[in-house]
């Protein structure tokens, strides 16, 4: 395997120090024309490129930001790196991308890994309840945003949506149409957001004047299709089946949907469904899908610029310049109905 061309390969080729070689680079009115001209010859003809690992490392300045998001498979995290991918891009950074897959092990190993690489800073949706991985990653003091979680317990920058409000919308929707037994299929319980959007189902439910009782938990391990399918069969299986779900987001809703289909339960005659994040395969699902819509693409954007406002006054703060202020930004949801949950009959 051919070894990559140095800098000391281009000032052999070029007849010149290496010192020339990197002011050609980095500074070139300061080299004579003719030897900046044989300089860049040598650079085109053997391909020399330099490495920007490198010279961030020499500068102590990453143009990359990490984001680690809880799963990649889910189109509402795919959106919230686009939002930050395009703040970034606006700024001259990059973005690297890492999964978490809602494994606590797995994300401890990739913010080991951001550390490693020294990047700008870290936008982070956290699958460790505890606390304990972003509690290790703060001592290496590279600044972090919390994304689609709210900063509890930290000073730290985060951008959030209102899931208490938002499952107050889902479920309300629900007892307007005349529900009066709803299933909440929930996700992992230690997740906030799982959390938020079941206080807000149970708010909607006492403005109502309907108990806690009126709504029936089915918890499960992931927030993907493949739950929201067992979750589906587990509901089947109830006596006393509950007219109405709302499920925790809309991976877990079609999961639910294609439950039901295969058992010719129908939706939304026999059984209303609504979802959360409102992600593109909502409104494209066999029954199109009523959802709570969380703005993801500007909670990515948003999220970027808070970090990159917090990295470029870190370094004016050096010289006494600013001091960062951090901030809790916290969007409002919105719920879009569709056929999911409008009885036809």
């Amino acid at each position: 395997m051919a070894q990559p061309v140095g800098i000391k390969d281009v000032a052999r080729a070029a007849g010149v120090s290496v010192g020339t070689v990197s002011n050609v680079i980095n500074r070139p009115d300061s080299v004579a024309t003719e030897t900046r001209a044989r300089v860049l010859s040598a650079i085109d003809r053997l391909g020399y490129v330099r490495s920007e690992s490198a010279r961030q490392l020499r500068a102590g300045r990453s143009r990359i930001m990490g984001l680690l998001v809880l799963d990649m498979g889910n189109p509402f995290f795919v959106d919230v790196a686009r939002g930050a991918e395009r703040a970034a891009r606006n700024a001259g950074l990059g973005v690297m991308v890492c999964n978490s897959a809602q494994s606590a092990s797995e994300e401890a190993d990739y913010l080991s890994l951001f550390a490693e690489q020294r990047v700008r800073g870290v936008l982070l949706t956290p699958a460790d309840a505890t606390g304990r991985n972003i509690e290790a990653f703060r001592r290496h003091g590279i600044p972090f945003v919390l994304v689609d979680r709210v900063a509890e317990g930290t000073t730290e920058c985060s951008v959030s949506v209102d899931d208490v409000a938002g499952g107050a919308l889902a479920v309300r929707h629900l007892v307007d149409a005349g529900h009066r037994s709803i299933a909440y299929v929930s996700g992992p319980p230690g997740f906030n957001q799982v959390r938020d959007r079941r206080t807000g189902a149970l708010n909607a439910l006492a403005e109502a004047g309907l108990g806690p009782t009126a709504l029936r938990e089915l918890p499960t391990e992931r927030l993907d299709v493949a739950a929201g399918r067992d979750a589906g069969a587990r509901l089947l299986g109830l006596a006393d089946r509950p007219t109405a779900v709302f499920c925790a987001n809309d991976l877990l809703a079609l999961g639910v949907l294609q439950a039901m289909y295969a058992a010719g339960v129908g939706v939304p005659d026999d059984l209303a469904i609504v979802g959360y994040d409102d992600i593109e395969f909502a409104a494209a699902a066999a029954v199109p899908l009523t959802s709570v819509r969380q703005p993801a693409v500007t909670m990515g954007a948003l999220a970027a610029e808070l970090l990159l406002e917090e990295t470029e006054i870190e370094t004016e703060a050096e010289s006494g310049a600013k001091r960062h202020d951090h901030r809790r930004v916290v969007l409002q949801p919105e719920l879009v109905v569709r056929r999911s949950s409008l009885p036809t009959r």
